[in-house]
């Protein structure tokens, strides 16, 4: 546990950041909030009408597949509701809440530690294609922990406010994306025959869709998957139905 984003423990562990209260808060029984160190994850078709950017293009564009990253509560779509660190306590234990090591895009030697619901963890791992999640970071050579050797300060600080700071250090938990993973885009449909659609694609797009896995079919136009069957279904996507109308 970590209460200001420099902490060097963060990312070389599952970790949580707190908000630095004062002990008579804490004593009071005040809750405290997870700022950092939860996600959740979230799976989202690129489409223009989708609220995510794409991941693939820098923002620019859309690139019509299914992207999926971890974020923190407060910027999820919808907004989820924050945790606290009783709850992380209590969760972890019984298995509810996971730690898991996920590698930045485009950089196997930099990642983020977090903690994450383990229904989202099955679900990034149905995504990702792994039977099993690292755990721990590749070892870094160039990011070492340091130690000044000091006297120890015996002074008690008990009941004072303030803020104390030994030397300066970057900011670690920047609560920015990991970099996510995206599934490609099926590929047109040029003919009426089935099409075979593999575990990871209707995963995502069961996640991205908010639908059962079974409501799954492909657009009669384009062959993306969407909500083909139960309530509220249609034959061809909402892209495919714009066009369709302005013709």
């Amino acid at each position: 546990m970590a209460k200001d984003r420099t902490a060097s423990l963060i990312d070389r562990a599952p970790w949580a950041r707190v908000d630095a209260m004062p002990w008579r808060e804490i004593a009071g029984g005040k809750e405290m909030v997870i700022r950092g160190g939860y996600r959740y994850l979230q799976v989202w078709k690129c489409v223009p009408s989708s609220d995510r950017h794409c991941l693939l293009s820098d923002g620019a564009g859309h690139c019509g597949g299914l992207h999926s990253d971890w974020f923190v509560p407060a910027l999820c779509e919808p907004e989820k509701k924050a945790v606290h660190l009783e709850d992380l306590v209590l969760s972890s234990a019984t298995g509810e809440s996971v730690p898991v090591y996920v590698p930045n895009r485009g950089s196997g030697r930099a990642g983020r530690h977090m903690w994450v619901p383990s229904a989202d963890c099955r679900r990034w791992r149905e995504l990702i294609g792994e039977k099993e999640l690292l755990l721990d970071a590749p070892a870094q050579e160039d990011d070492e922990i340091t130690f000044a050797e000091q006297e120890i300060d015996r002074t008690c600080w008990a009941g004072e406010e303030g803020w104390f700071v030994s030397d300066a250090r970057p900011i670690r938990d920047l609560g920015q994306p990991t970099g996510g993973f995206t599934l490609p885009r099926m590929p047109t449909q040029r003919s009426r025959k089935p099409m075979l659609i593999i575990a990871v694609e209707r995963a995502a797009a069961s996640a991205a869709l908010g639908c059962p896995p079974w409501e799954l079919g492909p657009c009669a136009e384009c062959g993306q998957l969407m909500r083909r069957y139960g309530r509220d279904a249609a034959l061809c996507c909402a892209v495919c139905r714009a066009v369709l109308n302005g013709r």
